[in-house]
């Protein structure tokens, strides 16, 4: 590689695996149509396999700079906001797992087993590193400390499936047990301090994310919709509307990566509208799932293009 090019891959940013989760969403909530709408899966595997390019081209630019520099990936580790971060890689494999899993059995299920294992080890360290004795305040908390908690009620949804109901059930529980503690200190952080600097507001679309997915991996786990699914989705509603009060504030942003963050809890509130349409034959569901799968196609449309305008001026792999 270059000299050149080495100053931008120091700068090579974890929340790049942002674009992996929000495409991979987006494969997942198109199946989830596709099934509802009894389709064929055209659509959704071109998703997936523009999903994998993407995630792939990532993958690679990040291996590189944890070879050519190790230490700007430890100054990401000890970032503050940087580290919640570090799951979407897991989070990445075990959507892709999930993605794979119709079709792809023998392909999702070693991959499950990485990004289950990954997940675990990134979870643990975070964790780890949030209670130990760095000096973390409460301005650096943010709905991107939501990350981990997300990964974890992910593995659900191809471990129910591949037979995994024990390890599923495992990262279930610490999933929501952990959003729980983690909402109360994001929902203080946003109450009582500082408002989030411009480039973490699109974050606030994260809050949507822990219900949505916990209620497709809820769903999984028991076997159908019930009281507690119930609960689950309705919140994921209940913050989407909150959400939503605060969209304009969005319009008068610039671009950044962290305007990605807009993808994936929308996919998984739409995924999971749809899983709730088609469980209980509910008309009203199946329509909010095609709605939001319409805005979702748009906002990653948009993003696409604005992320590919952003490297042809070399504005990403920028020093903050």
């Amino acid at each position: 590689m270059s000299n050149t090019a080495s100053p931008q891959l120091r700068h090579y940013p974890v929340t790049l695996f942002a674009i992996g989760m929000g495409m991979l969403g987006l494969t997942l909530a198109i199946h989830a149509a596709e099934l509802t709408y009894r389709t064929e899966a055209y659509y959704s595997a071109y998703a997936l396999w523009v999903s994998v390019a993407l995630l792939a081209a990532v993958t690679l630019g990040y291996l590189a700079k944890i070879i050519r520099h190790p230490d700007a990936v430890k100054a990401e580790w000890n970032h503050p906001v940087r580290i919640a971060f570090f799951p979407a890689i897991s989070i990445s494999l075990l959507l892709l797992s999930a993605a794979l899993l119709t079709d792809h059995k023998a392909i999702a299920g070693p991959l499950w087993w990485i990004g289950m294992a990954l997940q675990g080890v990134l979870a643990l360290s975070v964790i780890s590193a949030w209670i130990g004795h760095r000096s973390f305040a409460p301005v650096h908390v943010s709905p991107a400390w939501f990350i981990p908690a997300v990964g974890n009620v992910i593995v659900p949804l191809a471990g129910v499936p591949l037979g995994h109901a024990e390890l599923s059930w495992l990262f279930f529980s610490a999933g929501v047990m952990f959003w729980i503690v983690l909402l109360t200190l994001v929902i203080n952080r946003l109450m009582f301090h500082d408002p989030l600097p411009g480039r973490l507001v699109p974050t606030l679309v994260i809050l949507i994310a822990p219900p949505s997915v916990a209620f497709i991996a809820w769903t999984r786990l028991s076997g159908g919709v019930d009281s507690f699914g119930h609960i689950l989705l309705s919140l994921a509603y209940v913050f989407a509307l909150i959400v939503l009060t605060q969209a304009p504030k969005f319009m008068r942003l610039p671009f950044a990566l962290s305007w990605w963050a807009l993808s994936f809890p929308i996919a998984a509130l739409s995924t999971a509208s749809f899983l709730y349409g088609q469980e209980l034959q509910s008309q009203s569901h199946i329509v909010i799932g095609t709605v939001l799968l319409v805005l979702l196609l748009t906002i990653v449309g948009g993003l696409l293009m604005r992320t590919a305008i952003a490297v042809r001026r070399g504005e990403i792999c920028q020093p903050e």
